[in-house]
């Protein structure tokens, strides 16, 4: 065994306290021995074909979009085996298993709070508000690395605008589903579920926030936020509400999750930002999932459209 000593170990390779204890919590309460063995299984950079997500529906009439970037896309295989989504698992091949029987129908999202006329809509007839249109994004996540996806959705403003929100709401707040029973990860207090996140009414309306529910052409799959997610590709993945049940108008900022876990390492804003580091690791480069080089981290993940928003304000002070 290779023991490294404190000084050959960089601040991005220290799991974090409460993430190690998070992680023996979801091992204990899932099972034990057989499910400790999986979730080392699952560091494993390795994986077979079985392992690997399987397509979903195909989906049709797809435009183009100018919002596109033109760099290499991530293989599906990578995308869709390895996930951020503590709802299933702290660790990120499991998501993909562990979703797997996830039932995304019937699935309706509630409109709530400053809006004139409340109402509860089923997620198929969202989808149909617009032609489906895919844009392919880059996407950084906090812990360094990123992606390239082709992301299947329309602007979010479009379901905002059929919301018909009051003059005086400031903000969209999305929640995501509570299902404890189908999320094992939710079972395990790792955040104060359901996962909550927000953004300005300017942010949600900016023509690069896409509501999204395919990517690579196909229905999105479950470990990647089926049925519907946010997709804003300027700030840090966890922004990103997946499996979204509730939209809520509102006159204030919302307390989004990761915010009121751990306030001093996940801001309110979020956006991707190289001089802004995260109290245990610096932002200033990232790795590209599948490749081995890091690259440097651009302002707002390169997406300069966004910068407007952020006129006059302290980016450090307002992470």
């Amino acid at each position: 065994m290779l023991i490294k000593k404190a000084s050959d170990i960089s601040a991005t390779e220290i799991t974090s306290k409460g993430l190690y204890l998070n992680r023996r919590a979801f091992i204990t309460a899932a099972g034990g021995a057989g499910v400790a063995a999986a979730a080392i299984a699952g560091f494993r950079e390795l994986r077979s074909p079985s392992e690997v997500a399987q397509a979903n529906a195909k989906i049709e009439g797809l435009q183009k979009s100018s919002f596109s970037t033109t760099e290499t896309i991530t293989p599906y295989k990578d995308v869709t085996n390895y996930n951020n989504y503590y709802e299933f698992s702290t660790d990120k091949y499991e998501p993909a298993g562990l979703a797997k029987n996830f039932k995304t129908r019937p699935w309706t999202v509630n409109v709530e709070g400053l809006v004139k006329k409340k109402k509860t809509l089923d997620v198929d007839s969202i989808i149909k508000l617009s032609s489906p249109e895919e844009r392919i994004y880059r996407h950084r996540c906090v812990e360094g690395w990123s992606i390239v996806v082709p992301w299947v959705g329309f602007p979010l403003s479009e379901l905002i605008k059929q919301c018909e929100p009051l003059g005086n709401a400031r903000f969209v707040e999305f929640t995501t589903i509570y299902a404890p029973n189908q999320m094992p990860g939710q079972k395990i207090p790792v955040l104060d579920w359901p996962y909550v996140e927000g953004l300005r009414m300017d942010e949600a309306m900016h023509p690069l926030a896409l509501l999204c529910f395919g990517m690579y052409g196909e229905a999105l799959p479950n470990q990647d936020g089926a049925p519907l997610r946010v997709v804003l590709p300027w700030k840090y993945g966890f922004k990103s509400a997946k499996a979204i049940v509730k939209l809520r108008f509102t006159d204030r900022q919302p307390v989004n999750s990761w915010g009121k876990s751990a306030p001093s390492e996940y801001g309110f804003y979020s956006n991707v930002n190289p001089n802004v580091d995260h109290p245990r690791w610096s932002q200033a480069s990232e790795r590209r999932l599948g490749e081995f080089r890091k690259r440097p981290t651009l302002m707002f993940n390169g997406y300069d459209q966004v910068a407007s928003l952020y006129s006059g304000m302290d980016l450090k002070k307002d992470f």
